[in-house]
């Protein structure tokens, strides 16, 4: 597989073997994308098709896919010039201005996936797909069912209810206990049904009750989001209904066109007259007249506001073997715990009862302390936290009370990285019945875990484009760039359509750091996009004009 993924990136034209289509890379028609994704168009004859995808490579650490989710809805081109977008598709299901699929932004569920369905009067609980990433951009593809409205009250399964086609009986409900929390869940579109999981093809159709629902197996327009082994994330559209001009994918040629695009992991979005991909706000595929509220959008990853990440993190959980527990505890019996160890319970007591975690940090540098427990009505408003480090020993109390299921800063400190640091969880706490006791985490974003150069006379060792500041501007506007080696180089501006409004820079330039400044008085408000093109280096990023 590794070397069929190699092969379809060299070339700009392949046939699926397993479909016939022949795949023809369209990204230089489309200057406004951004290096890191390409849009491929798809054709066949007989049957035929015309059927689209966008790659997007997340190791590019300046883009990201996110869903986009308002009542005010229009069309895939529109709600992705709406945002500034450099290409989307539509996602999950919906009716009206309603979501029936889940929708996820960082930090927030906006919309969650229908819990149960009705067919012939009687009511089915349903777990269906999901497509997410997680805090380190990590994609991932499950089953799942929400226990509650938050991020922490979304939680995976192996498999769906096991329905089969026109059942006559509904299943119970899925309890938490039967589930796994999806930790640092960070956004997410649902859909369904599951096409790819695990790199083979898993059509769950009936058990995520499609049947009755309009969505067929049989070739359709269709819409669909997967992912492969190495952070490609692969979204096609397909036009379909179209006689001689395209046919659409049954579900089984869609889930055999994802494997041979090398995914691990595909779910199906929703599709029919909602399968549209866009440009900017331009419509790409045939049909994109259906107003819809949810599509899933490429970005500049700068605009999800998520933390950087940090240069150096651990986490240790009760359970670990770094984690000693010592006196009478007890695992808890709530969800929302952290791994898969439950969250310990002690009764208060003199300290005697307490979970020691050994440190064993690498090197001197400050780190950020962040604990995490399950909270309860009966948990202690004082429990406490002792951090010893640097030679020091420092208390500090936290109200468990609240806060649970989630990361929680207990503060910053200096650690030398020596066997004698530790955090300890002691029962020692004076309110309420029980102190908890589960994950501990630390954090630095001290500059030692980094590679510092000291010496300043180096001779630049690639290309770069930076973010322009400052960012949105008007009208004036700064583009830092470093050139290489001597070659032709282009630095132009882009509108969302893609058509060229400025050229900065065309000419050949000796290897060296430049910028340019962009006044833009003559233009309008609103979003555009600046390329630097040097023949062997290729960048685009984004910028607002606001007036």
């Amino acid at each position: 597989m590794k070397k069929f993924i190699l092969l379809f990136v060299l070339i700009s034209s392949v046939i699926l073997p397993q479909a016939n289509i022949t795949w023809t890379n369209v990204t230089p028609n489309y200057p406004s994308l951004p290096q890191g994704v390409k849009l491929w168009h798809g054709v066949r004859t007989s049957p035929a098709l015309n059927a689209f995808y966008y790659d997007v490579d997340l190791n590019n650490t300046s883009i990201a896919v996110v869903p986009y989710y308002t009542t005010s809805i229009a069309t895939v081109p529109a709600l992705c010039g709406r945002i500034g977008a450099y290409g989307a598709i539509n996602g999950g299901f919906f009716g009206g201005t309603s979501s029936y699929s889940a929708v996820v932004t960082p930090g927030q569920v906006q919309q969650q996936n229908i819990a149960a369905l009705t067919r012939s009067g009687k009511t089915y609980p349903v777990i269906r797909s999901f497509f997410y990433l997680k805090n380190n951009f990590q994609p991932f593809v499950d089953w799942i069912y929400h226990f509650g409205s938050t991020v922490n009250d979304v939680y995976s399964f192996n498999a769906p209810l096991q329905y089969i086609a026109n059942d006559p009986t509904p299943k119970p409900a899925p309890l938490s206990s039967q589930g796994t929390k999806i930790q640092e869940l960070m956004l997410g579109v649902g859909g369904g049904p599951m096409l790819v999981k695990n790199g083979v093809k898993n059509i769950t159709y009936n058990e995520e009750i499609m049947w009755g629902s309009g969505v067929g197996t049989d070739p359709d327009p269709r819409t669909a989001v997967g992912f492969t082994a190495n952070k490609h994330i692969i979204m096609i559209v397909a036009d379909g209904r179209l006689p001689g001009t395209s046919e659409g994918f049954s579900m089984d040629e869609l889930a055999n066109v994802f494997i041979a695009l090398g995914c691990t992991d595909a779910i199906n979005l929703d599709g029919g007259g909602s399968s549209q991909i866009s440009v900017g706000s331009q419509a790409i595929n045939i049909t994109a007249t259906r107003q819809l509220p949810t599509i899933l959008a490429i970005v500049n990853r700068d605009s999800l506001h998520v933390p950087a990440p940090p240069l150096f993190q651990k986490t240790i959980d009760s359970g670990d073997p770094e984690a000693s527990v010592i006196g009478s505890w007890s695992p808890s019996s709530n969800p929302g715990y952290w791994g898969t160890t439950p969250c310990l319970l002690s009764p208060l007591g003199d300290g005697s009862n307490y979970v020691k975690y050994k440190l064993n940090l690498p090197k001197r540098a400050v780190y950020k302390v962040q604990a995490w427990w399950v909270d309860a009505n009966n948990r202690a408003t004082n429990t406490p936290f002792v951090i010893k480090h640097d030679g020091n020993t420092d208390t500090v109390k936290m109200n468990q009370t609240t806060n649970g299921a989630k990361w929680v800063d207990v503060g910053q400190y200096t650690f030398n990285g020596d066997t004698t640091e530790c955090i300890i969880i002691s029962n020692k706490a004076t309110t309420n019945q029980y102190v908890a006791a589960d994950a501990v985490r630390i954090n630095s974003f001290d500059s030692v875990f980094t590679a510092v150069n000291e010496n300043k006379n180096i001779v630049l060792d690639n290309y770069s484009l930076e973010q322009n500041y400052p960012n949105p501007f008007n009208p004036s506007t700064t583009i830092k760039y470093a050139v290489k080696e001597r070659g032709l180089i282009k630095l132009a501006i882009y509108d969302v359509l893609g058509k060229e409004v400025r050229t900065l820079v065309n000419e050949s330039q000796s290897a060296g750091n430049y910028e340019v400044n962009f006044n833009a008085a003559s233009l309008t408000s609103g979003v555009y996009f600046y390329k630097l093109n040097t023949g062997n280096f290729s960048s685009v990023k984004k910028m607002i004009l606001m007036k």
